[in-house]
Formats: structure tokens, sequence, C-alpha cells
């Protein structure tokens, strides 16, 4: 019980975050469960079981709000289903840590200069065909790869092409739920095929996952109201602090600081 109710809180907190900018749901409950002693492949797996029901709770939210730019949300979805099954297979056959240090520094830099810019005239921009395809399949390979990654990557790509924040998060955070279905059904295949060896035995963190289940869908409401509600400066130069703090955090853990 006593990990079911901090897993809850953290899932709270980490949805009301995602909902609301766009990202840090992944990341946030994957380096808890990693502070836990749950290994990568694992952490990801049972982070993408929970955000099955939190990403449809969020996003129908978000549907409810009307912050759903559903053209870009077509284009957008398919290649994060495509990047999001390699990443899962890939995670599954190795160590996916090996790209973090390059995906913290690329959000390090988007992270200030989203910052910078929130300061400056922010234009509305339909958003380039050419660039949807590469920005949602790495986004939805270092989602699965990484335990999170489809927020950070996806937003501040978009949100540098100059689309409006509202949509871009409220967009970013529906198409989420068909990546992270994708993502779970290929964790399933590889553990039934035999494929992913390691799996170990997840029903061990039941509790934790049941948590970050009903701490996210409890916040999610929440959130589509938030991201409709807030200044779209604001919601800016929240994101490139977000991004700034969670690039500085990964750095320390990579260098053994934390």
């Amino acid at each position: 019980m006593t990990e079911f109710i901090l897993f809850a809180i953290v899932g709270f907190l980490a949805q009301a975050v995602d909902g609301a900018l766009g990202m840090a749901y992944g990341a946030v409950s994957s380096t808890v469960l990693l502070s836990f002693g749950v290994p990568p492949a694992q952490a990801s797996a049972a982070v993408h079981a929970a955000e099955v029901f939190t990403t449809a709770a969020s996003g129908t939210a978000h549907h409810y709000h009307r912050n759903i730019d559903w053209k870009l949300f077509w284009r957008l979805a398919p290649f994060g289903i495509l990047g999001g099954c390699l990443g899962a297979f890939v995670l599954t056959s190795f160590d996916g840590d090996m790209v973090k240090p390059y995906v913290t520094t690329y959000l390090a830099v988007i992270g200030l200069w989203l910052f910078l810019r929130s300061f400056r005239k922010i234009p509305s921009n339909p958003v380039a065909t050419r660039l949807v395809a590469p920005l949602g399949t790495v986004g939805g390979f270092l989602d699965a790869a990484g335990g999170g990654g489809w927020g950070p990557m996806v937003v501040t790509g978009l949100l540098g092409a100059g689309a409006p924040p509202r949509y871009v998060i409220g967009t970013v955070n529906a198409a989420e739920f068909l990546i992270t279905l994708a993502v779970s059904i290929t964790f399933i295949v590889a553990l039934v095929t035999g494929h992913w060896q390691d799996a170990g035995a997840l029903s061990t963190h039941a509790s934790s996952v049941l948590g970050l289940i009903v701490g996210g869908i409890i916040a999610a409401p929440l959130a589509g109201w938030m991201v409709k509600a807030i200044r779209e400066r604001t919601l800016l130069r929240l994101v490139g602090c977000l991004i700034m703090l969670l690039a500085l955090f990964q750095t320390a853990q990579q260098l053994g600081f934390v």
C-alpha cells in the first residue's frame, strides 16, 4: 500500500506536468522506477503499460477542451508508432542508454532556445510536412528505448517550427496514446516470442504501475484545462525551463552524481 500511494503521487504530479506541458510523464516515472532498482527495459514496459490509461484520459481531456489539431495528429501518429515499435524491439535486444548523452545535449540547447524565444513575438505557423516524419519517428523510438522522450523531442521540435503551443501540447498528448499502445504490444510480443529473455517478473511491480495509472488518471482532466488557460508565452517558458532541468538531471545521472 505504501508503494502504491507513493507511485500514485508520482503519477499525479508527472501527468499534471505532462498534460500541461506535453512532456515529463515517462521521464519522471521511469526515473523513479530506476531509482527503485527496476532494470531499464522493465521500467519502460511498466511506464508504457500505465501510459495506455493515462494518455487515454489525457487525450480525452484535451479533446474536450479543443486543444487538438487533428490534421497534425494523423500526420504525426503513424511515424510515432513506427519509431516506438522499433525502439521497444531495440531496448529488448541491448542497452538503450547509449543515445542518452546525445538526446540530453539536444534537449538542453532546444530548451534554452525556446526559453529565450518566449521573450520575442511568438509565431503561429503551419508545421512543414517534411518535419513531421523524422520528429515522430525519432520521438517514438526514444520514448520506447529510453522510457521517455516522445514529449520532449516532438513538442520541442514542433514549437521550434513555430506551431502554437496550445495545439502542439494537446495534439502530442493525444497522439501519445496510440504510440504507447503500440509500444506496449511490442513489449508483449517480444516477451511471448522469447526475444525479450530478461523480462523478469513484471508482476512484482504491479502496485507501482497501478499507482502510476490512478494518479495519472486523476490529474489528466486538470492538465487539459491548464494548457488552455495558461498564456502561450508562459507555456513556452515553462517548457523551456522543464527541458533544461531534465537535461541537467540526466547529465548528472550519466556522470554518476545522482
